[in-house]
């Protein structure tokens, strides 16, 4: 069976924050890193221009390099995040970094569509909604795939709207070639009518 990753049912972490607008593919992966269809691998490439010095070393201003984002596997991300061209690198490059979701009050299509197919949750939510986790880093939210809700610390819900496709891959760890390969049954059955009835 084809997969994309484990099942997927919850995501339960402290938030990293990045602010900026318009965070463009190019920018989660830059274009020199696409070589590769390896999906592992490209994490330590995940946001390069930002995240290292001219040295090479950590850049301390990064937001995800500084200590209280270590280990978060929740991106709560400004604005129109995901633009620009379409690579699935953007998603590998997240996910082996680490990041299980990203919350935004807008996620370009392409991206967003990408994303779930390779089993990196992205969540569209209200802008008052998104303006709350933005001025809060690092609170702890637990995100139900199943429900459609993020929950908050004070016991608040979130509610994120979310395909039946996309929600059924994620929680039995599919892509689409997998889900395809879960209806051999019923395709083999089909297959049998057609041959008898002709």
């Amino acid at each position: 069976m084809s997969s994309t990753s484990r099942p997927l049912a919850y995501v339960h972490s402290r938030t990293a924050v990045l602010r900026n607008e318009n965070i463009d593919t190019d920018r989660i992966i830059p274009a020199r890193f696409l070589t590769t269809t390896e999906r592992t691998g490209l994490g330590k490439h995940c946001f390069e221009d930002w995240r290292y010095a001219a040295d090479g070393s950590d850049d301390p201003a990064f937001p995800l390099n500084q200590p209280q984002a270590r280990g978060c596997s929740i991106l709560v991300a400004g604005r129109n995040f995901g633009c620009g061209s379409s690579r699935e690198h953007a998603p590998w490059a997240l996910l082996d970094y680490g990041i299980r979701a990203v919350i935004s009050s807008e996620i370009a299509d392409i991206f967003r569509g990408n994303a779930l197919k390779n089993g990196l949750v992205a969540i569209v939510i209200s802008e008052a909604e998104h303006r709350w986790l933005l001025d809060n880093p690092g609170v702890e939210l637990r995100i139900d795939i199943a429900e459609g809700t993020i929950r908050l610390p004070d016991g608040g819900v979130v509610r994120f709207d979310l395909d039946a496709f996309s929600r059924h891959c994620l929680l039995n760890g599919v892509d689409q070639l997998g889900f395809l390969l879960q209806q051999q049954a019923d395709i083999a059955a089909y297959e049998q009518r057609t041959e008898e009835a002709a």
